[in-house]
């Protein structure tokens, strides 16, 4: 919990009612942008203000009537996610910095160059956006913003967002972790476990993390791994 003295007000104006809430600048905004944060945490007091400056409290019964809930978290989650966040000039211009690159990694990781089929580099990607008018939100998430990103991107660099279906075969050492490396980097269509004790698995990943998943499973089992693309049925 951050204390009240860094702590800055989120307000949400709605119903014709001030509700406001004081929180961490910096945790409200990752919050908001749907990252894992404990509510608790952004929270410098987990109550909901009409007026905070003067320390005075919101109506129970008008947060009843307006959000369906008295529940001060909830009603702070609302606040958050939908009202105004008071942030510094240097705040807003690093968060903003923060969800380019963000976006720069998803787009890099997740399209490909049709015309050579590989991955564009982060920084082609970071130079073509800067020739664009395209404006970053430092409040939206990189994925809510990614499709309004290449959008404009486009006519400047070719971007083709295709998936890649992948066989992969490891060793019996190496199961178990393989299992919890694939689960996080791809989605896992179907696996069964060999009479050997191998682990077989089917899955399918963005064209562009092609490389990036050879180069890792290849890490853990240094090289033993058996891999195979094929055709979409």
């Amino acid at each position: 919990m951050v204390k009240l003295e860094d702590s800055v007000i989120a307000k949400l104006s709605t119903h014709g009612t001030e509700f406001e809430v004081l929180v961490d600048p910096d945790l409200a905004l990752d919050f908001r942008s749907g990252d894992d944060v404990d509510i608790k945490d952004v929270l410098a007091s987990e109550k909901i203000f009409k007026d905070s400056s003067r320390g005075k409290k919101a109506s129970e019964d008008k947060m009843e009537d307006i959000f369906g809930t008295s529940d001060p978290l909830e009603v702070a989650k609302k606040v958050i996610n939908e009202g105004d966040i008071q942030v510094t000039t240097r705040q807003r211009k690093e968060m903003r910095e923060k969800r380019r690159k963000e976006l720069i990694h998803l787009i890099s990781r997740r399209a490909v160059n049709p015309q050579k089929d590989i991955p564009h580099p982060p920084k082609r990607i970071k130079n073509a956006l800067e020739k664009t008018n395209f404006q970053v939100d430092p409040f939206k998430n990189a994925e809510d913003q990614m499709d309004d990103a290449v959008e404009v991107l486009r006519p400047i660099i070719p971007l083709s967002f295709e998936t890649r279906r992948i066989l992969a075969k490891f060793p019996p050492e190496y199961g178990g972790k393989a299992h919890r490396l694939v689960e996080e980097e791809a989605d896992v269509m179907e696996d069964e476990w060999l009479n050997d004790g191998s682990w077989a698995v089917k899955v399918e990943i963005p064209a562009g993390m092609q490389s990036d998943f050879f180069e890792k499973v290849n890490d853990l089992t240094s090289g033993e791994v058996e891999t195979k693309v094929v055709e979409e049925e």
